[in-house]
This record gives structure tokens, sequence and C-alpha cells, in this order.
């Protein structure tokens, strides 16, 4: 709201008395509770049915129901029930995330000064009442460490200061003025709700309230969030195998009508066919590996993850994107040096600007010295308490110095000026050839990523008179002091790490460039490329740079340095890394990086970060550090791990399945397998399977992006599942060859017995050769993998000869089978062993 002081009362009809109780209490009524709006959160069985939209789990229900329809009542059951399980265990485990990040939820404040009357011509009274209680026009107090409550227009104020980073990206603390200036657009004597005073005090008058402020409007613009890594990967694959098997039904059903002059009543095969190529159990594993990793992060990192498929892209993330200040520094200065005139070190300047500090901090009653006040008195202590006070001229807007004067020798006062080099030195006697040299050597200073504070002194003749701006001229140079923010503790064993994950740290800043390439200098990195931000977004998307090439302002490898961001920068950048190929992860706090963290694959909050922040993202710490970024980049791998061996394993052996059961439908002239045994074949094969989300993949498989891309993949099933085929027809051989004579295929119970031992004796080989090979080679125990691949082959085998394969349409192999098998398998495994070491598995 514009205008001056007194209008902006006028319009709120209001005064700098307050309102009255009924007026505040109609106000209310009016306007409604000064809270943000809440996100809307949906409910299970709403979370429940959007996990339908997922392609496997829609394909699925589809082939349930047509199951059903052909009373294929066996297959109908099995597979609602696994969707109807995939989908509570998706809703459950993002519910307990959201009901996790709820007990993390701060208010912005919990109450606030007001004044107010009990009639109009009562005297105000100053009492604190809960900050959903303002509306516009009460008349608030501020002081340090308060949280402004609303949206507010100063009254009054006396050198405030408010930190509005979580709004604006501002890492330093704002000055803010009750006057009112010229320009009708100033936001100098505007407050916003959401913003913390560092110092100083003021009166206002409440301007917005609830959905109507600053801070919740930012909260309505971000824009929907583009498909993740873990969304673009996995529809790939699903919508390839989809097409795949939507084929397969007519093909069956064409070729027996064609072939052996059968026609519907091979409808209930051609399902279980087509069903036999789903990975029935995908959205099982894949929500029980991501839901197992999400809770054992919440319990021992305090790591909350809200969506569970973030979990996948943190495993698949190349690129993070954070901030320097309070990421990598704790956004608190420390003294680096002080120099003299001569640029030589002089701690004499360091006193002198300790004195200053201590005075000013005792004589304008502040409640706590600024950052750099601060770091002076740490490290020189309370040097000021050995002279007399007399006054102090504090940093005020506009202002970026401050004066303290002290009782010199007798009958004199001393001025100890400090503040920005180019204010101090104006104020000295100087040559202008001096000044020039001295700012020069400023210059020289901050172009190394340091702040530097000029300190000066003038010895002025005692006098009662109040001391003013005017009397800080003709002032003697002392020198300069140099500070550098310090560094957060563990930043740098944590970039290591991320760095040996094989995650390139992009730092994303609105500081000048050599401040931030200072820092990572500091913590051993030495950055690959430092750069100020893109001025427009077709820059952005050409500077993303290539995925492992070095061309383009963004290199293949290291830290990369984008200096001078704004919160929009910010959101282009990530955009073009994402548009280069890149999986990128974006840690940000406050409103300016909600953009950002919605265009980011994995947006990452801390628990103190703004409301809006919080809810924008997938992922939220505890607090603002990475190495919790890389405990759950580690999970990410983990999970993924699991669930891309688990696709590789069934989808190669399903395929090699499928393959084998279309060209048994042509050659034999029964049918190769009746559908209740494709069914309980699948059982045993999707129940052996639910191992890989209880599996512990190889560390090599943890020290890399991990991430699914369809045309490898699809390579890979390909030609493990043609394998898998050739060892189904190399059984029909043995069956027609070996086994007494020609007429051996009249038997349909010995071929579908043999048939189902080996299909399953085939899947327990790609079980444990896929996956737990290498941890046999080394001597290892077998892990949850090999014992179910152990557990899938007895099955395989005691099953045919027992009552229940009976029941089937089974019976008993006759010994010479086994032998010949034996065989069979003993060449498969030797030739998946081959493939795999070719491919590099």
């Amino acid at each position: 709201m514009t205008g001056t002081s007194l209008q902006v009362l006028r319009r709120l009809d209001s005064g700098p008395r307050g309102l009255t109780d009924a007026e505040a209490a109609a106000r209310l009524a009016a306007h409604g509770d000064n809270v943000p709006p809440r996100p809307h959160t949906p409910s299970v069985l709403r979370r429940a049915l959007r996990g339908l939209r997922e392609p496997f789990t829609a394909v699925l229900l589809t082939l349930g129901l047509v199951s059903a329809f052909v009373a294929s009542w066996g297959t109908a059951t099995v597979i609602l029930a696994l969707v109807a399980v995939s989908c509570a265990l998706r809703a459950t485990g993002e519910r307990r995330a959201d009901r996790s990040l709820a007990a993390l939820r701060e208010l912005v404040a919990g109450t606030a000064t007001v004044l107010r009357r009990t009639d109009d011509n009562a005297v105000p009274r100053a009492h604190e009442v809960p900050v959903t209680d303002l509306v516009p026009g009460d008349v608030v107090r501020l002081g340090p460490g308060d949280l402004v409550p609303a949206d507010v227009r100063l009254l009054r104020s006396r050198g405030l200061t408010v930190r509005q980073d979580a709004l604006t990206g501002e890492s330093a603390p704002v000055p803010k003025a009750a006057a009112d200036l010229p320009e009708p657009d100033t936001d100098s004597c505007l407050c916003f709700q959401g913003s913390a005073v560092v110092a100083g005090s003021a009166t206002a008058v409440v301007v917005a309230t609830g959905p109507h402020t600053r801070y919740a409007a930012a909260g309505r613009t971000p824009q929907p969030r583009e498909p993740s890594a873990f969304d673009r990967s996995v529809h790939g694959i699903a919508w390839a195998l989809v097409r795949f098997m939507l084929l397969t039904p007519p093909l069956v059903l064409m070729a027996g009508a064609a072939v052996r002059g059968r026609g519907l009543e091979t409808l209930p095969f051609a399902v279980s066919v087509a069903v036999g190529l789903t990975p029935e159990m995908l959205p099982v594993i894949v929500t029980t590996c991501l839901a197992r990793s999400a809770a054992l992060l919440a319990r021992t990192r305090r790591v909350v993850v809200r969506r569970l498929p973030a979990l996948h892209d943190l495993g698949a993330i190349d690129v993070l994107c954070v901030d320097k200040t309070g990421t990598l520094t704790l956004d608190r200065p420390v003294v680096a040096r002080s120099l003299g005139p001569d640029g030589r070190d002089d701690p004499e300047v360091l006193r002198w600007a300790a004195v200053s500090a201590w005075w000013t901090l005792q004589l304008t009653e502040l409640p706590a010295p600024d950052a750099l006040d601060e770091a002076l008195l740490d490290l020189a202590e309370a040097v000021g308490e050995q002279y007399d006070g007399i006054a102090a001229l504090p940093v005020a807007p506009g202002r970026r110095l401050a004066t303290a004067v002290v009782a010199g020798r007798l009958g004199h006062h001393l001025l100890i000026t400090k503040g920005a080099a180019e204010d101090v030195l104006e104020r000295c006697e100087l040559s202008a050839t001096e000044r020039q040299r001295l700012l020069a050597l400023a210059a020289r200073e901050a172009a190394t990523g340091h702040r530097v504070l000029a300190v000066a002194t003038a010895d002025r003749p005692s006098r009662t008179r109040p001391y003013t701006p005017a009397d800080e001229r003709a002032l003697a140079f002392r020198g300069l002091v140099t500070f550098h923010d310090e560094l957060a503790p563990g930043a740098a064993e944590s970039l290591r790490t991320l760095t040996d994950l094989g995650v390139q740290v992009h730092i994303l800043t609105g500081d000048h460039p050599a401040t931030a390439t200072r820092v990572c200098r500091e913590l051993g990195l030495d950055p690959a490329e430092t750069r100020t931000a893109p001025t427009d977004s077709d820059e952005a998307r050409s500077g993303a740079g290539t995925r492992g090439g070095g061309a383009g302002p963004f290199p293949g490898g290291g830290t990369v340095v984008v200096a001078r961001c704004t919160p929009e920068d910010k959101a282009r950048v990530v955009s073009g890394l994402r548009a280069a190929g890149h999986t990128v992860g974006f840690l940000g706090d406050g409103v300016n990086d909600v953009a950002a963290l919605l265009a980011a694959d994995v947006g990452i909050a801390p628990r103190a970060a703004a409301a809006v922040a919080r809810e924008s993202a997938d992922v939220v710490l505890a607090e603002k550090d990475l190495t919790a970024i890389g405990h759950a980049v580690t999970a990410g791998r983990r999970s993924s791990a699991n669930i891309a061996a688990y696709l590789r394993v069934t989808l190669s052996s399903n395929l090699g399945n499928v393959l084998a059961m279309l060209a048994a439908g042509l050659l034999l002239p029964f049918l190769p397998m009746l559908p209740v045994q494709v069914l309980a074949q699948n059982l045993c094969f999707d129940a052996a399977q639910l191992a890989f989300a209880h599996d512990r993949p190889a560390p090599v498989e943890l020290r890399r992006p991990t991430v699914l891309r369809p045309p490898a993949f699809l390579r890979f099933i390909t030609g493990f599942g043609m394998l898998n085929a050739v060892a189904d027809l190399a059984t029909f051989g043995v069956l027609a060859l070996a086994l007494d004579g020609p007429d051996a295929l009249d038997d349909q119970a010995v071929f579908h017995s043999a048939w189902f031992t080996e299909n399953l004796l085939t899947q327990a080989l790609v079980m444990l050769l896929l996956r737990d090979g290498r941890r046999l080679a080394r001597g290892g125990r077998p892990g949850p993998v090999g014992w179910a691949a152990a557990l899938l082959a007895a099955v395989g085998l005691a099953v045919p000869p027992s009552p229940l394969g009976a029941a089937l349409g089974m019976t008993a192999l006759p010994p010479a089978y086994h032998l010949l098998l034996a065989a069979v398998l003993g060449l498969y495994a030797l030739a998946l062993t081959v493939a795999k070491v070719r491919r590099g598995v």
C-alpha cells in the first residue's frame, strides 16, 4: 500500500492509537484469520486412486478386469490384490510423510504486540494477541527478534533493520525507515510477513493479512512441476512394454485360430501370457523399497521424504544446486586481517574498530551488535571499557558508516569512524593520489572475496553540544579490517562425499564471484567454472552444458559457481541443466526459492525454511546440512539399484517365457501351459522377487547416479530375454527327442510339468547370476535374493510330484529328465555368465 503514513491510515480508517476492540472484532469477521492459505492435503483414498494412473498399475487393473470377464477368477483375484496393495502402500507412505512434515511445520509467528482500545475515548493499551487475530488497521509494535506478523507500513522507527531473505533472497539485513520518501514504489517503509527484526524498534500499521500478504502471494505463483527423472524413466520403460503386452493377446488368439482352429477358448491363455510379461510386483517392490528407505532416513537422519518417487530421483541426481550462505558458510563473518595504510598487518586497527563497535552498542541501546561488530568484539573482546563513551552515531538508512565518540586526552574527545571504504575515505584528510591508492587497496581485498571495513579517527576539543554526521570530517585514516564468512562445520567433508558419489555441486549465490570462489577454495575445492548468472532464459539453456562434456559454461565435472543470482536466475539455471539431460537437486529455504524448488527433479528444504518452501519441497531436512543430503542420496541409490535389478531380472525372464509360449502355441497341438499353471508359476516367481525390496546392493552400485534409461534398459532385457527363450526352446527339444521318443509330446501333463520346473529353475538362475553372482564369487554369504532363488528352485522341483502339482494338472517327471535338464541349465548358466561379463553387468 503506497502513500504517506497519514494517507495509509486514512485509507484503513485507523489512526496512531489503533483500533477499538469492537472494530477489530468486526474486521476479523470480515477479513478472516491472519493465516496464509494452508496447502490442500489429499485423503488416503484420493492418494490411493491417484496411484491407478501409474502405467503398470493401470495395465494390471485392466488385465485383472479382463481376467474376471473371461471367468479366470484366480488370475483376476491375484492381480487385483496386487493393485490394491500397491496403491495402499503408496498412499500410506505419503500420508506418513505428511504427518512427519506437519510435526516440523512452524508458524510464521505466535503472538504480536498490538495497540487496542476498549472504546473511542479509552487510552490505547499494548498487549499480546495471537497473530491470527490481527486485522488491517491494527497498530503493532516491533522489536528485536520479532517476526513481522503481517504486511505493515511503518509509522515510527528507530534503527530498524530486518532480514527478509525468505522473501527476497537478500542475505544481509535490510534497513527500514518510516520516512515518507518521494519514490512511490519504494519498499523501505514496508515490512512483510515472515521477515525477522534484527535490530531497532518500530510502530507500524497492518495493511494486509492472511491470503493478501506478499508471503501468501509468493506461494500461489509457482508453475506446476514437470515430470521428474523417476517419472520419465519408469514411464518410458512402462509404455514400451505396455505396447507389447497389448499386442500379445490378439497375436495368441489369431495364431490359435489360424494354426490350430482354436478360437476364444485360448482367450484365458492369451490373458495369462500378457500377465506373464507384466512385472506384477513392480508397484509393490517400488513402494516397499522407497518406503523402507524413507522410514530409515526419517528415523536415523531426520530426513522426511514427502513424495516417495523423489527418493529415486535423489539417487539419480548428478547435479546439486545449493546456495552459499547457511549451507557452506554460517552467515557469520569472522575477522580475517587488519591492515594499516601501508597494507601491512596492524593489530591497532582492529582495536580501534572494536572500541567503536563497543560504544556504538552501549550508547545506542541496541539489543545486539550487527554481524561485523560481533566479529570484532569476539576477537578483540570488550576493549572499549577502558574509555568513557560520550556519543554514538549508528548506521542508518542511506548511511554506510558509524561513529563512536569517547573521552580522549585531557580536554579532548576522540571520534572513531568505521564503515564502507568509499564513505570513510571521503571524509579523511588525504591527497587525491593517496585516496586513490587506498581505494585500490580496499578493492584488492574485496576482489579476494573479503568484506572490507575502513577505520578512521579524529581528535576534537571536548564540548557539550550533540555530535552530528557533519562532525565526521577531516579524519585520519587508520586502516582496513577484512572479514570472511565462517565455514559451516562439516561442509568440506560433505562436499567431498558428494563429489565421490558423482554429484557435481553448483553454488548459486547472490554474492560477488570472488567471495564464492574464495569460500570454495577454503573448503578445499577448486571451482571448475566461476561465472555470473545468465541474463536471460536463452543463455541459461545454452549455458547449461552437456552431460559428461566439457563444452559450454558448465563443465562436465567439478564445482561450478554461479554468482550474482536472483531468484529468477536460480530457476533458469536449474531448468537449463535439466534441459541438458542432467538430473538436478536444489536446496533452498526461502519463498524466493520456490520456483527453483519446483523446477528441479528433487526440491530439498530444511525444517526452518519458509512454510511455502517446505510445502514445495520433496524432501525436508532437520537442518540445512549437506551431510544429510549425502545420506539421502545413498539411500535413494540403494532403493533404485534394487528396483533396477528387479526390473532387469523379471522382465528379461518374463520376455523369454512369453516368446517361448508364443512359439510353443504355434508348434504344439495343445496349450503349452494351462492358465492356472501360468498363474501358479507367476505367483512363485513374484513371491521370490519380494526379496529385492530387502537386498543390499554392491558398494560399486552406490558410487554413481542410478538412472533407468529406457533405450539401454530395453536392449538389456531383449538380449537376456532372447537367451532365456533359447533355454526354453532347448527344453522343448529335450522333451521331443530324448524322452520316450517322438510320442512324448502327447503326454501333456509331462510337458506341462517339465516346462513348469524348467521355468522356475531358469528364473532362479537369472536371479542368482544377475544379482548375487559377484557376492558369491567373492565368497560372501548369499543375500536375500540368493536365498529366495534357492527357495524358488526347490519349489520348481517339489511341486510337480506333490498333491498340489496333481491339482494343477502336473505329474512327476521321469528321472532321466532331471539329468538332461541339468545339462540344459548348465549350458544356460554358462551362456548367461558370458553375456553378463560381455555387457559388464
